[in-house]
């Protein structure tokens, strides 16, 4: 069954969502196979540790961190996978490795990859490896509200962002005349 209290929140919310039952699925890509769905639709969860926080990245299955970059563009000296036994206690109800991607039920800042946010709908581990939850895009950034993120990401054997194609293969910051430095943007969702 998938996690109470998130189907619980879906239904308060009147979101339309679709649960599915299927073989044991331990990574995103695996839960995109078993429902057949192109993975770059699959959310993967990863927590990470951010300046001593516990926070998400939600990003497509398909898709790996690009760990300088999202350093760079949260702005923080200090982000890096968090441990497992670590924040197992933070979902008393889902399997490890099976955290859907509502970091706002759980009291985790969200961040989430511009790419997956494109996608007109998504799906995601329930809380179990062999339960999962579709819905639409749109519903899961209007009620969790995430920080989309352009940058932090990368799509393995995809062509590389044109800000890492140019010179070196190092991130570029522009420095504006007053002597700052321009940051990546992040987009928030307004609330319904």
């Amino acid at each position: 069954m998938p996690v109470q209290q998130l189907t619980q929140f879906l239904d308060a919310s009147g979101t339309e969502y679709m649960c599915l039952s299927h073989p044991p699925a331990f990574t995103a890509q695996e839960l995109a196979r078993h429902v057949q769905i192109a993975g770059d639709k699959v959310a993967k969860t990863v927590i990470i540790e951010l300046d001593g926080k516990m926070a998400m990245l939600v990003m497509p299955a398909t898709w790996r961190v690009r760990w300088e970059r999202l350093s760079q563009v949260l702005d923080t000296d200090f982000v890096q996978l968090a441990d497992e036994q670590e924040f197992q206690d933070r979902f008393p109800d889902c399997e490890v490795g099976a955290m859907p991607p509502f970091g706002n039920l759980f009291g985790m800042s969200v961040y989430c990859s511009e790419a997956l946010s494109e996608q007109p709908e998504m799906a995601f581990a329930a809380g179990t490896h062999t339960e999962s939850i579709h819905m639409k895009t749109r519903d899961f950034l209007q009620l969790v509200q995430p920080v989309v993120i352009q940058q932090g990401f990368i799509k393995p054997g995809g062509r590389k962002p044109a800000w890492l194609a140019k010179g070196n293969g190092r991130a570029r910051v522009e420095v504006l005349p007053d002597g700052s430095r321009e940051r990546p943007m992040a987009r928030s969702y307004p609330s319904r």
